[in-house]
């Protein structure tokens, strides 16, 4: 497909610099740059999805607030019947 994009000239000098400088056409080296944009766009928006490892962790803490309340209804239920 052909398009046409605005760079600005500093921009497109050192574009066609370092393509040259690759052996490669400024095209190939826009296309190459926008797919590698693309492809980092695509892995970081999977990585965001993803739960990060040190939530791991945290899942198996789920219980423990059934467990906190269970234990101060203990100590709760113990002081009630110490003030008789």
């Amino acid at each position: 497909m052909k398009t046409t994009i605005e760079l600005h000239e500093t921009t497109y000098r050192r574009a066609k610099i370092r393509a040259a400088s690759r052996g490669m056409t400024l095209e190939q080296f826009v296309t190459e740059a926008v797919q590698e944009h693309l492809l980092r766009d695509a892995r970081e928006t999977h990585d965001q999805d993803r739960e990060p490892p040190w939530m791991a962790g945290f899942g198996g803490l789920a219980d423990l607030a059934n467990e906190n309340r269970r234990v101060l209804r203990m100590i709760e239920e113990e002081f009630e019947g110490a003030g008789s």
